[in-house]
């Protein structure tokens, strides 16, 4: 016979079900919290330092052979092949995040990320062993782009699915918070050892912040460790065994990336091109207005120390804007940040290519703490809110990384080409963001509002309107009664 059942929270329940919903404790949450923070800033420390590094060291040291702007722009494209290699990351560590488990994979992550930049601070030169030189950089910056593919979903997840309802936009945004923060780490590391004799700098000063990654991996992977799983993902798998326990046989799920592309391919795209806009921002501001500001006659230790401060505020701006998503919903936040980055990216733009040091802090302080910080602080949940709990860590990095190879990925080697197409001139570059902004803030006008919605419910976003529920609950019906998905042993 048929065992009796009941539907709570989008997951069928039997008559003598147990499973409970998600327990959030709040001293697990700080901690979790604080572990995705750290771990992020670990992870976003090593993938930034190496945009600096291209900015201000690669063109010279692994493309010697090159013509100084060509040698720049060879350099922005190994920077380029890190992005390109993350929604790659996304997708392999979001199988098995989606599989077996969110924590292991951040621990993952974070090891390899390591591993990879302690390399780059230890790779010969050009002049000491050739064209093997920048071979060999480019594969390590493929490893760093595959592994912080990875860690971000994970990340952002553990923090969003930890969370209650009413804070997730704040509790997702701590990990978009560790971009900033290792971009500020990197960039005060950096501008210490910049300090240095030019010769010295650029013979061996550079690689100490990549060394230095070794033991601030080891402190992210002490915290990370101390962590519990994610109590969505962990009531998930219990109710799938109080299932089977209780008689009722489950259909092997798909593999997560297969769910998405056949559930959710309008929202891996609305999310990659929802969020370009604010990696556009993001990419250009942390390596190519550092090139710019340069270029156009301003200190470098300034433009390092301008770059620091609009990342230190920078960090507390991404979650004040994800706290007002929390109140207002996601959208009106983030468009008002895409149209805001469009109408002013020709004055930043033109602000850092004049060499006036207070102009190039105003457009550090205009870019990242404003506008990028309103597109960038909510966009953590946007795009987590948009997927079910089976397949969210795949489908969230997957719709994140493809955002980042289309905003920051390409941005800074299409802007330093753009450039040199404008003699100098950066309007075209301005032109290109404004484009890429003004498309994101249509992506993101045609989704869905989801701060309202209960993640929970393992549908996830593949649900339109506001009665998720019982949706969710009608479709798990018909299926038990069709004998698709679910079917009642003996009956």
């Amino acid at each position: 016979m048929t065992p009796d059942i009941t539907f709570r929270k989008g997951i069928i329940m039997t008559a003598n079900s147990t499973a409970a919903p998600p327990d959030r404790d709040p001293t697990q949450i700080r901690r979790v919290l604080f572990s995705s923070y750290l771990g992020s800033v670990v992870e976003f420390y090593d993938f930034l330092l190496y945009g600096i590094a291209a900015s201000l060291v690669f063109g010279q040291v692994f493309f010697a052979n090159l013509d100084p702007v060509l040698g720049t722009i060879a350099s922005f494209g190994t920077l380029a092949t890190g992005y390109i290699a993350r929604p790659l990351g996304g997708i392999i560590f979001g199988h098995f995040g989606d599989r077996v488990g969110r924590k292991s994979m951040l621990v993952i992550t974070m090891s390899i990320m390591g591993f990879a930049s302690t390399l780059i601070g230890l790779l010969p030169t050009y002049g000491q062993i050739g064209v093997a030189a920048p071979i060999l950089l480019v594969c390590l910056r493929i490893v760093q782009g595959i592994a912080v593919g990875g860690e971000w979903g994970g990340a952002a997840l553990m923090s969003l699915e930890h969370s209650t309802k009413n804070r997730r936009g704040f509790s997702a945004s701590v990990t978009n918070m560790g971009g900033p923060s290792g971009a500020l780490l990197a960039t005060l590391v950096m501008t210490a050892c910049s300090t240095m004799p030019e010769a010295s700098f650029m013979s061996w000063g550079w690689r100490i912040p990549f060394l230095l990654s070794a033991g601030l991996v080891g402190l992210g992977l002490m915290i990370r460790l101390r962590v519990h799983e994610s109590p969505v993902f962990a009531a998930a798998r219990a109710a799938e065994a109080e299932r089977v326990a209780n008689g009722i046989t489950i259909e092997k799920p798909s593999a997560p990336l297969v769910e998405v592309l056949r559930r959710y391919p309008k929202n891996v795209l609305l999310a990659a091109f929802g969020g370009a806009g604010a990696f556009v921002i993001q990419g250009l501001l942390a390596t190519f207005a550092i090139t710019l500001a340069v270029g156009g006659g301003a200190d470098r230790t300034v433009v390092l120390l301008v770059h620091g401060l609009g990342s230190f505020l920078h960090i507390f701006t991404i979650p004040l804007f994800a706290a007002l998503s929390d109140r207002v919903g996601r959208r009106p936040v983030m468009i008002s940040g895409a149209l805001g980055a469009a109408v002013l990216a020709y004055p930043i733009f033109q602000m850092l290519a004049s060499g006036n040091e207070k102009l190039v802090l105003a457009a550090f302080l205009l870019g990242n703490p404003l506008v990028q910080a309103a597109m960038y602080g909510p966009l953590a949940a946007f795009i987590s809110e948009m997927f079910g709990t089976n397949s969210r860590y795949t489908g969230a990095s997957l719709g994140y990384q493809l955002g980042t190879t289309l905003g920051a990925g390409l941005a800074p080697l299409s802007a330093a080409t753009l450039l040199a197409f404008g003699g100098g001139d950066p309007v075209w570059v301005s032109a290109m963001v404004a484009t890429i902004c003004l498309i994101s803030a249509l992506a993101i006008y045609f989704t869905r509002e989801s701060y309202r919605d209960d993640i929970d419910l393992n549908e996830g976003g593949s649900l339109d309107g506001a009665d998720s529920d019982s949706k969710t609950c009608q479709s798990q019906a018909g299926a038990y009664e069709a004998g698709v998905g679910f079917r009642g042993a003996g009956s």
